[in-house]
C-alpha cells in the first residue's frame, strides 16, 4: 500500500520531541483513517496533518503499512488495558460482569478503526494477523478463567475450554458491534447483565440470586 524505506532502517525515537513526532503520526493517522476511510489515509495527508516532511516520516515508520501496523497496535493496547479486570477470585460472576461492561465500553473507543481493519482484513493476510493478535489475548485470557473454574468444581468440565472462550467472546463482541455500528438503542448496562447471565449459563457457573442479595 505505501511506499517502503528500506535504508537507513527507521529507529525508535530517542528524544522527547522525536516520540511527541512518533506519537503525533500514530494519532494523526488513526484520525485520517476514521474521518476519511481508506481513501483518505495517505502518507502525504498524515505528514501534512502534523506538519512534518516525508523524511521525517520515514524516520519513524518503514512504510504507510507500517504506520498502520502501529495505529492498530495502539488502539488495541489502550482497548487491552481499558478492559482489564482486577482478580476477584471469591466471585467469578462478578468478575465475567465487569469483564463484559469493560469489553463493551473499551470496544467502542476503538470500534472505529478497527471495523475500518476488519473490512480491509478480508483482502490483507497483514491486517488479518493483526486482527488475530488482538483477539487471541481476549480468547487465551476467557480460556484460562474457564480452566480455573473447571478446576474449582464451578463450571462444566465437559466444555472444551478454547472452543466455549471463543463462542462465547464472538457473542459479547457481535453484541459490541450491534452497539457501536449499527448503533441499536440499547441499555447498556441492561445487556451487560443479560450477556454476563448468558455467559455464566454457558458454562455452568452459578448466577447469583440478587433479589435474595438485595431485598427490596
Amino acid at each position: 500500500m505505501g511506499r517502503t524505506r528500506t535504508n537507513p532502517a527507521p529507529t525508535a525515537p530517542a528524544t522527547a520531541k522525536g516520540r511527541r513526532t512518533h506519537d503525533a503520526l500514530i494519532a494523526a493517522g488513526r484520525e485520517i483513517i476514521e474521518e476519511h476511510g481508506w481513501a483518505g489515509f495517505t502518507t502525504e495527508a498524515v505528514t501534512q496533518a502534523v506538519g512534518v516532511s516525508y523524511g521525517t516520516f520515514y524516520t519513524y515508520f518503514e512504510s504507510k503499512d507500517d504506520l498502520l501496523r502501529k495505529i492498530v497496535q495502539a488502539a488495541a493496547g489502550q482497548m487491552i488495558t481499558a478492559s482489564l479486570v482486577p482478580d476477584t477470585p471469591d466471585d467469578p460472576y462478578a468478575r465475567i460482569v465487569e469483564a463484559n461492561r469493560r469489553f463493551l465500553a473499551a470496544k467502542g473507543k476503538a470500534a472505529k478503526v478497527l471495523r475500518m481493519v476488519e473490512h480491509g482484513a478480508y483482502l490483507d493476510d497483514n491486517l488479518r494477523s493483526l486482527l488475530l493478535e488482538v483477539r487471541e489475548f481476549y480468547v487465551a485470557r476467557s480460556e484460562e478463567g474457564i480452566r480455573r473454574l473447571q478446576a474449582a468444581g464451578l463450571a462444566n468440565p465437559d466444555l472444551d475450554p478454547r472452543l466455549t472462550a471463543i463462542a462465547l467472546g464472538g457473542m459479547v463482541e457481535q453484541v459490541a458491534v450491534i452497539i457501536d455500528e449499527l448503533r441499536e438503542p440499547l441499555d447498556t448496562e441492561k445487556m451487560v447483565d443479560h450477556l454476563s447471565r448468558l455467559w455464566a449459563s454457558a458454562i455452568g457457573l452459578r448466577i447469583p440470586d440478587t433479589k435474595t442479595q438485595n431485598p427490596a
